[in-house]
C-alpha cells in the first residue's frame, strides 16, 4: 500500500511537472490567442452595437448636460481615483527611504491613473515607481514591494462581489442577472484565499506584510472599486436614469470582473461591451448608454489622466530646474513677472487712452490690434477706474511686492468677468486666462514686503496721469459748441456726449485718489530701514574694541547715520553705516567690524534691505570690498584716491622737505604751538573751538555723512590738535579719528580762522606726523582727493569718463586737481575708493540719491515733502 502510494505520487509529480513545462513553453501563444480572441469579439459587438445607435441623440444628449451635473462629475471622478494612493502608501513601507506625503500622493496619482488605463502592476507600474523611488530605494527593492501588494489589489474586487450577490439574492435587485452569480462568486472566494495564504498560513513572502499594512491594502482597494462603482451609478443618475439604479450595480461588478479575466487594459471594449448590452435590458436607451459610458471613461479616466500628466511635467521640470541649479525656473518666472507687468501697464494705458479718445482704436490699425488684448468695460466711469486700479497694481507688480498678488488676481478675475459677459469671445477669454496663469506663475517673483517709490518712479507715474488728464481736457475743450463751431474737429476726437466727458473727468479725479490709497498700501507697513533710529554709543565702540575700527568708523558718532548691526549667535560682529534716500540706502565705506565676517553680513544686508525693496549704493569703498561687491552683483566707479604717509620714513631732512622745513622754523621762531588736548573738554575750550570753526565756514554750509561736522558730542569722542600763537589764542584745531588700533591715524575736522597765518594747515600736518612716529603709528590718512585718477584711460567706464572730465575742466568748482597736489607733497602711497552700485539699478538715480545725501545740510532734517501721502 505504501509502495502503491509512492508510485502515484511519483506519476502526479511527473505529470505536474510536464504540464509546467509545457506552459512555459506556450503559455505566451495561449495568452496572445485569448486576448486576440475577446479584442476581435470587443471590435464586432461594439460595431454591431454603434449601428444601431442614434448619434443626433447622443450630440443632442451631451449639449443638455447642466454646468452642475458636469462640475459634480469632475469632482467625484477625481475623488473616485483618490484610494487607490494607499498602495504607495503601503509600497514605501517596504522601502528603505523615507519620502514626504506630498511626494507619495504625487507619485501614486501619476502612476495608479497611468496604470489604470494602461494596466496596474506590469512592466509600467513597476518601471514608474522605479523612476519616482529611485533615490533611496533599489529597483529590486521596488520590485519586491510592488510583488507583495499586487496580490491585495483584487480583494476589494472580491469583497463587492459578495456585495452584489446580497443585492441580488436579498434585496431581490438585478435577480435577472443570476446566470452570472457563479462568477460573482468565484470572484468572491478570491479575497478569502488571499487572506488565508497571505496571514493565516504564515508564508514567509509575506511575513512583513503586518495586519496593518494589509488593512490599508484591503481597505484602499475596497474602497477604490467601491468609489469607481458609486461613481458609474452617479453618472447614471446625471443622464436621468433613476429606476432601478442600484441594480447596475451587480451588472458593474460582472462586468469588471470579466474585464479583469480578459486582461485588456483598463478592461477596455470588454466592460463596455458588457455594459451596453445589458443596460439595454434594463430599459436604457443606446444614445443614454453611449453618453453614460463616455462620461465614465472621461472623468474617472481621461481628467485624472490629464491632472497626472500635469503633475508629472511639473515633476520632471522641477528636476531639470535642479540639474541647472535653478536657473530655468528664474528665467520662467523672470519672464512672467515682465510680461504680467507689461499686460497691466499695456491695458490701463489702453483703457485710459480709449477712454479719452473713444473712436481712436477704431481708426488706429496699431491701436485697434492690441485693443481686443486688454479689458472692456461699457462704462465711462469704470474703464477710467480700473485702469488706475491696473496701473498702480502694475507699479507693485513691476516692483515685486507681494502685497500687488492678490490685487492684480482680484482685478484680472473681475476683468475676465465683465470681458466675457460683455464679449464672449473665447479667443480674448483663453488669452486672460493665460495671463491669470502668468501672475499665478509669477507669485514667488512677488517676495517684497513693501514698495520703495522713487523719483523715478515717481516721475513715470506723474507723466502717465498727468498725461491723461491733459489729453482728456483737450478733447472736452475740442468738443465745446464754441470750439467745434469754428474749427473742424477730427473724427476720433468727437465724445458721445458731454455726460460721458463730465463721468471720465469724474473717473479721473476718484481714479487719482484711487491710485494714491493703493500705492500707500503698498508702501506701507513696518521698515527696519526707514528713519534715523535711536544711537547706542556703547554698543558701536563695543564692536570697535572687540575687532576695530577703520579711517571712518569714527563718524559713526556723527549720529546721522543708521547703523545695521550683524550678529553670529547672538554676538554683534560689525555694523553698515547707512542712510536711507527714496529707494536707495546710501552706505557708508566698508563695515565696521570683524572682517572674516563680511561675506555673510553683506549676503544678510543685501537681502533683507532688498525684501524692502531697496537699492544699495556703497560709497567710498575700499578695493578689496568693490571685488567682492562685484560678486554680489553690484558695478563700480571710482571715485578717487586716499594719500597715506609712511609715518616711519618721514622726515622734514632733505632736499624734498625743504620748504616745509624752513616753515616749521618759522611758526616756531614766531611762536606758534602744537599741542594735543584730550577729551573731556570744558565750555571754555568748545566756545574756542566753535569760535574758529565759525571763522572757517563764514558763509558756507556744514555737510555730514562722509565728512565730520561741528557737534559737541562728536568732538567730545576723541582727542583735538590744536595751534595757538604766542598770546596762547587759538588759530587752528584737527579733530582726531581714532581707528581703534595704532595702524593709522587720521583727522577729520581741520579749521582755522583768518587771522591764522599762510601755511598753518602744514604746521597741523606736519606735528600730526611727527605725534603719529612718537605714538609708534604706522601711518597718517592725508583723506580722499575726490576724482583722482579716474577716467584717465581709452577703456575706462564712462562714468568715469565724466568724471575725469569735472577733474580736468571743473577745478574753478572745486579745488580737486590743487588737493591733489597738495596732499602729494606728502602722501607715499594712494589707495583706490569706490563707489558701487547694482548693475541693474539706474546709475543716474543712484548717483543723484547719493549726491543728495552727501551734499544735504548736516543741519538740516530728512524730508519728504515728495511723497507725503506714502510715509509710513
Amino acid at each position: 500500500m505504501f509502495f502503491r502510494n509512492n508510485v502515484e505520487g511519483d506519476i502526479m509529480k511527473a505529470v505536474y511537472n510536464r504540464f509546467l513545462f509545457w506552459w512555459e513553453k506556450y503559455s505566451r501563444i495561449i495568452k496572445t490567442v485569448f486576448v486576440v480572441s475577446i479584442v476581435l469579439f470587443v471590435v464586432h459587438a461594439l460595431t454591431d452595437f454603434f449601428k444601431t445607435v442614434d448619434w443626433h441623440k447622443v450630440g443632442v444628449g451631451l449639449t443638455n448636460l447642466s454646468w452642475w451635473s458636469l462640475l459634480l462629475l469632475l469632482v467625484m471622478g477625481i475623488i473616485a481615483v483618490i484610494p487607490m494612493l494607499g498602495y504607495d502608501f503601503a509600497i514605501v513601507h517596504f522601502l528603505p527611504g523615507k519620502f514626504k506625503r506630498s511626494y507619495i500622493i504625487r507619485c501614486g496619482w501619476i502612476t495608479n491613473t497611468l496604470t489604470n488605463i494602461a494596466g496596474f502592476g506590469g512592466v509600467l507600474g513597476a518601471t514608474m515607481r522605479g523612476y519616482f523611488y529611485r533615490k533611496s530605494a533599489s529597483r529590486k527593492d521596488i520590485l519586491l514591494a510592488i510583488s507583495k501588494i499586487a496580490v491585495f489589489l483584487l480583494s476589494g474586487l472580491s469583497v463587492l462581489c459578495w456585495l452584489a450577490l446580497i443585492i441580488m439574492f436579498v434585496f431581490h435587485h438585478g435577480g435577472h442577472f443570476n446566470q452570472y452569480a457563479i462568477w460573482l462568486v468565484a470572484g468572491g472566494l478570491y479575497f478569502p484565499i488571499v487572506f488565508y495564504f497571505t496571514l493565516v498560513n504564515d508564508n514567509k513572502v509575506f511575513e512583513d506584510v503586518t495586519p496593518k499594512i494589509e488593512g490599508l491594502l484591503v481597505t484602499s482597494s475596497t474602497c477604490e472599486w467601491l468609489f469607481v462603482a458609486l461613481f458609474f451609478l452617479l453618472v447614471g443618475w446625471c443622464l436621468g436614469v433613476r429606476q432601478n439604479l442600484i441594480a447596475v450595480l451587480p451588472l458593474y461588478v460582472v462586468a469588471q470582473l470579466l474585464g479583469v479575466i480578459s486582461m485588456i487594459p483598463g478592461a477596455l471594449g470588454s466592460f463596455d461591451v458588457m455594459m451596453m448590452f445589458e443596460l439595454s435590458l434594463l430599459g436604457v436607451t443606446r444614445p443614454t448608454i453611449i453618453i453614460w459610458l463616455l462620461l465614465f471613461r472621461i472623468f474617472y479616466y481621461i481628467v485624472p489622466l490629464v491632472i497626472a500628466g500635469i503633475m508629472f511635467l511639473h515633476n520632471l521640470a522641477t528636476q531639470v530646474n535642479e540639474y541647472f541649479d535653478g536657473l530655468p525656473l528664474t528665467i520662467l518666472q523672470n519672464t512672467a513677472h515682465f510680461l504680467i507687468t507689461l499686460f497691466l501697464y499695456m491695458s490701463g494705458l489702453l483703457m485710459l487712452l480709449a477712454a479719452s479718445v473713444p473712436d481712436l482704436t477704431a481708426q488706429n490699425k496699431f491701436l485697434a490690434q492690441l485693443y481686443p488684448f486688454t479689458f472692456f468695460f461699457l462704462h465711462q466711469l469704470s474703464s477710467v477706474l480700473f485702469a488706475m486700479a491696473l496701473l498702480a497694481v502694475a507699479r507693485g507688480i513691476e516692483s515685486k511686492v507681494a502685497k500687488a498678488y492678490w490685487p492684480a488676481l482680484v482685478l484680472l478675475v473681475i476683468g475676465i468677468a465683465n470681458t466675457i459677459w460683455n464679449l464672449g469671445t473665447i479667443s480674448l477669454t483663453i488669452y486672460l486666462a493665460l495671463v491669470l496663469f502668468l501672475i499665478i506663475l509669477s507669485k514667488h517673483e512677488l517676495y517684497r514686503v513693501k514698495l520703495q517709490y522713487s523719483i523715478g518712479k515717481f516721475m513715470i507715474d506723474l507723466a502717465i496721469f498727468a498725461g491723461s488728464c491733459i489729453l482728456y481736457v483737450i478733447v472736452g475743450v475740442i468738443n465745446s459748441p464754441e470750439y467745434s463751431k469754428l474749427h473742424r474737429v477730427p473724427n476720433f476726437f468727437l465724445f458721445p456726449g458731454e455726460k460721458v466727458w463730465v463721468s471720465g473727468l469724474l473717473g479721473l479725479v476718484i481714479g487719482l485718489i484711487l491710485l494714491m490709497i493703493m500705492l500707500r498700501y503698498f508702501t506701507g507697513g513696518f521698515d527696519p530701514f526707514s528713519g534715523i533710529h535711536s544711537f547706542d554709543a556703547d554698543r558701536a565702540r563695543a564692536v570697535i574694541k572687540q575687532f576695530g575700527g577703520s579711517q571712518i568708523s569714527h563718524l559713526t558718532f556723527l549720529r546721522d547715520k543708521n547703523l545695521y548691526y550683524y550678529q553670529d549667535q547672538g554676538q554683534d560682529q560689525l555694523f553698515f553705516m547707512y542712510r536711507q534716500k527714496y529707494d536707495h540706502l546710501i552706505i557708508m565705506g566698508d563695515p565696521v567690524g570683524n572682517k572674516n565676517m563680511i561675506r555673510p553680513a553683506l549676503r544678510q544686508f543685501i537681502s533683507e534691505a532688498d525684501r524692502y525693496g531697496y537699492q544699495l549704493v556703497f560709497y567710498e569703498v575700499s578695493g578689496e570690498m568693490t571685488m567682492l561687491l562685484h560678486e554680489f552683483g553690484f558695478d563700480f566707479i571710482k571715485t578717487g584716491e586716499t594719500g597715506l604717509v609712511k609715518l616711519a620714513d618721514f622726515t622734514l631732512a632733505g632736499k624734498r622737505q625743504r620748504s616745509q622745513r624752513a616753515l616749521m622754523h618759522k611758526f616756531d621762531r614766531e611762536g606758534y604751538q602744537f599741542a594735543v588736548a584730550k577729551p573731556p573738554f570744558d565750555d571754555h575750550f568748545m566756545k574756542e573751538l566753535k569760535a574758529v570753526s565759525d571763522d572757517w565756514l563764514g558763509k558756507q554750509i556744514e555737510k555730514g555723512f562722509s565728512l565730520g561736522f561741528f557737534d559737541n558730542y562728536y568732538i567730545q569722542q576723541a582727542p583735538v590738535g590744536t595751534v595757538r600763537d604766542k598770546d596762547g589764542k587759538l588759530v587752528a584745531f584737527a579733530t582726531f579719528m581714532p581707528t581703534g588700533s595704532k595702524r593709522i591715524l587720521t583727522i577729520d575736522l581741520m579749521r582755522h580762522s583768518h587771522e591764522a597765518p599762510s601755511g598753518i594747515m602744514d604746521k597741523i600736518f606736519i606735528s600730526m606726523f611727527l605725534y603719529g612716529q612718537e605714538n609708534d603709528y604706522t601711518y597718517f590718512d592725508l583723506g580722499m582727493a575726490p576724482l583722482s585718477n579716474v577716467g584717465e584711460y581709452q577703456f575706462s567706464f564712462l562714468g568715469e569718463k565724466i568724471a575725469h572730465f569735472i577733474y580736468e575742466y571743473g577745478y574753478r568748482l572745486y579745488g580737486f586737481q590743487g588737493l591733489r597736489r597738495y596732499k602729494d607733497k606728502y602722501a607715499d602711497e594712494w589707495d583706490s575708493r569706490y563707489t558701487a552700485f547694482r548693475k541693474r539699478a539706474s546709475i543716474i538715480s543712484s548717483m543723484i540719491s547719493l549726491v543728495t545725501v552727501v551734499n544735504q545740510r548736516a543741519d538740516q532734517p530728512e524730508k519728504r515733502l515728495l511723497f507725503w501721502w506714502l510715509r509710513a
